[in-house]
């Protein structure tokens, strides 16, 4: 089964040549698909030198929109069975991608949610950030029903033919709660597996915040409603 690894990017020029070189190095048939949300860093240069290719597909955003715009764009570009969402701050290990998709190659999930809470190493690193991220979790299974424990993992993985099923809508960081609540009304069979992460702060470039945690409040409320 091939893979499609979207990856939005905003601002990571100093990231964003490792990132495809780690997603490129996992021995998995795969296309990479990477759109750049109206980069102003020199990102967006980058990505037209570099240029589209066998396995790439570059995106260019007309407009800065949000993630969840980016990937929208980037699912539309999809050809393959299973689709990753890789963030491109290094943060997320793409040699993890064996572990992720295995659920889903043993017919046991539809999607896999890579948790940064079950016992994978991690960087030792803000602590409300941490417990937002708890709060909203939970807050997120309340309404939805399932047991999850990083409700805003970067790490999503489900079957590519799920983008026929479910109409996604949210811009931005909405698209985390938005996406979960659409997949549990969906009954899908989702499973969560351990994994590693090396998180950023703010000076490091680190761009969620808590005014994107009171509005995933919102949003969780709302798709608790709303298809």
């Amino acid at each position: 089964m091939k893979l499609s690894v979207v990856i939005p990017v905003y601002n990571e020029k100093a990231t964003v040549r490792e990132i495809l070189e780690r997603v490129r190095a996992v021995n998995l048939p795969k296309e990479i698909i990477i759109v750049d949300d109206f980069s102003t860093d020199g990102t967006r240069e980058i990505l037209q030198e570099l240029g589209s290719a066998d396995d790439l597909k570059v995106v260019l955003q007309a407009r800065n929109m949000g993630k969840g715009a980016a990937l929208r764009a980037g699912f539309e570009a999809v050809t393959g069975d299973i689709v990753i969402i890789q963030d491109a701050d290094l943060e997320y290990d793409p040699a993890e991608y064996p572990v992720l998709v295995q659920p889903i190659l043993a017919n046991k999930a539809d999607v896999v949610y890579g948790s940064r809470f079950l016992s994978g190493p991690h960087r030792v690193l803000l602590f409300w950030h941490y417990l937002g991220n708890k709060m909203l979790t939970t807050l997120s299974n309340m309404m939805t029903d399932l047991n999850l424990t990083d409700m805003e993992t970067c790490y999503k993985v489900f079957r590519a033919s799920l983008l026929k099923e479910i109409k996604l809508r949210e811009d931005r960081f909405g698209f985390e709660p938005e996406f979960t609540a659409k997949i549990a009304k969906a009954r899908c069979r989702v499973y969560e597996v351990p994994i590693s992460y090396s998180g950023r702060d703010y000076f490091e470039g680190k761009k969620i915040g808590w005014k994107d945690g009171v509005a995933a409040i919102y949003f969780i409320m709302k798709y608790r409603f709303v298809d």
